[in-house]
């Protein structure tokens, strides 16, 4: 067993954290292409090991998840953002905060939910007109924040409240935007961009505030809730909130608790499948003979109807068409992890606190799982298609213990989200292509996702 992988050679100082920032896409493709299944590179002063491997990707995810761990240098500005919430907390806090999450997000809950996310659908596109121009992003944020709030939550935001959450999303992603002086400096150094980060997460913990306010039933302007006071001997609400708040009311939860997962909802609750919607409808604009198949689909399961969950379930190629626009675009774009321990991986050993890198972007893209890697292919998703590639060469929601606890509200959300449309409207794309990706906690379109709304 060798000691060291292969691997770039970096700069002075910056390793490979300027070329990393700048197109850590780009990076990653190159890596995965000229190297074997781990390679490693530095990140500034941090050692850094990619690892490609499916099987080596489950071994860290899955079957060894004890034996690795968050990395700490996740902790400093995301720390000030998400606390000791689902995303970022270990060991006890976690199996404890897991296990009081897991019933708001049990499928028997979601199944009696899809009307309400239909509902929110509805809404978004009684509001659009023929011929108008939509920034797809930013409605698809604004749909999916209104479900999160609304299920996980228990209130609904006046428009002008959602503004103030939607305006703050800006200045947190660009604080974690690759930046090689960042990689390079220690956290307590000041650096450009933290007044505005501070002053976002400030503005989004008043809205909590306000939120926690009113389901405490105080009148709080721009918040109502959602969620009745049940009826004597009914079971009691289980959206996320309630089970936090009554977890307060027993002494088993801080306020600051209560704040952390509150804002790891709000912002990690609906960012990722609000990528995964603007995307799924890039790539139906972009290839018409799929966004008909979609239709007719659509039409043929759904009808006249409102999207329910018997039609969720009827729904073979949208499910398709959706991982595979999470296949190329993934919205989490990699994952890190650290070892305990030594490990060994690929043939080399990783010394324990190393920096491990489980890339989406590469491995999803990989023309050693993946037929034609570039092209838009739904049906590689097929069974038969599907059943001889690695189990961990697709992997968009993580996976093991700590995979992401909203992956079935997120699937039943878009799958909703995009029948609802499709029965009324085509998005036709009218920006450049190629997309332009910009690294953040996810991936996002740098331009504007500027498309017509064509009237079926």
């Amino acid at each position: 067993m060798s000691d060291t992988p292969p691997g770039p050679k970096g700069e002075p100082l910056f390793g490979s954290s300027r070329r990393y920032a700048r197109d850590p896409f780009s990076f990653i493709s190159a890596l995965e292409t000229t190297y074997d299944d781990v390679v490693t590179f530095d990140m500034g002063p941090m050692e850094t090991y990619m690892v490609t491997d499916p099987a080596d990707i489950e071994r860290v995810l899955v079957s060894e998840a004890d034996a690795f761990r968050k990395p700490d240098f996740q902790n400093d500005a995301l720390g000030d953002l998400l606390g000791d919430g689902l995303l970022l907390s270990e060991g006890d806090t976690w199996e404890r905060q897991r296990d009081l999450a897991n019933p708001a997000f049990r499928m028997s809950r979601l199944m009696g939910m899809a009307d309400r996310v239909a509902g929110h659908a509805e809404s978004m596109v009684d509001s659009w007109e023929p011929g108008q121009t939509i920034d797809a992003e930013t409605e698809m944020a604004r749909v999916t924040l209104h479900v999160i709030l609304d299920l996980m939550m228990g209130v609904e935001l006046s428009e002008s409240r959602v503004d103030t959450v939607q305006a703050q999303l800006d200045p947190l992603g660009r604080r974690f935007e690759p930046d090689p002086l960042r990689f390079a400096m220690p956290d307590w150094v000041p650096m450009p961009g933290d007044e505005e980060f501070e002053s976002a997460v400030a503005e989004l913990d008043a809205v909590l505030d306000d939120i926690v306010a009113a389901r405490r039933g105080r009148e709080v302007s721009g918040v109502s809730t959602v969620v009745d006071a049940p009826a004597e001997g009914a079971d009691p609400p289980m959206d996320f909130l309630s089970v936090l708040l009554r977890a307060r009311d027993r002494g088993e939860q801080s306020a600051e608790q209560l704040r952390d997962e509150m804002m790891t909802m709000l912002l990690a609750g609906h960012d990722t499948t609000a990528l995964t919607l603007t995307y799924t409808w890039f790539l139906l604009s972009e290839h018409p003979e799929a966004e008909r198949r979609v239709q007719a689909e659509v039409d043929e399961v759904v009808g006249d109807d409102r999207p329910a969950m018997d039609h969720v379930r009827e729904f073979e190629y949208l499910e398709w068409v959706i991982n595979e626009a999470m296949r190329l675009y993934p919205p989490v774009f990699t994952i890190f992890r650290e070892p305990t321990e030594p490990v060994e991986l690929g043939g080399y050993r990783v010394p324990a606190g190393a920096t491990l890198m489980l890339p989406q972007w590469g491995v999803h893209r990989s023309a050693r799982y993946w037929d034609d890697p570039e092209t838009f292919d739904p049906e590689r998703f097929s069974p038969d298609r599907r059943a001889d590639r690695p189990r961990f060469s697709f992997f968009p929601f993580g996976g093991g213990p700590r995979h992401c606890i909203g992956k079935h509200l997120s699937l039943l959300e878009a799958k909703l989200i995009v029948a609802t449309v499709v029965s009324e409207y085509e998005l036709d794309f009218q920006g450049e292509t190629p997309l332009e990706l910009m690294p953040s906690l996810t991936m996002h379109p740098r331009q504007t996702m500027e498309m017509k709304l064509v009237e079926r």
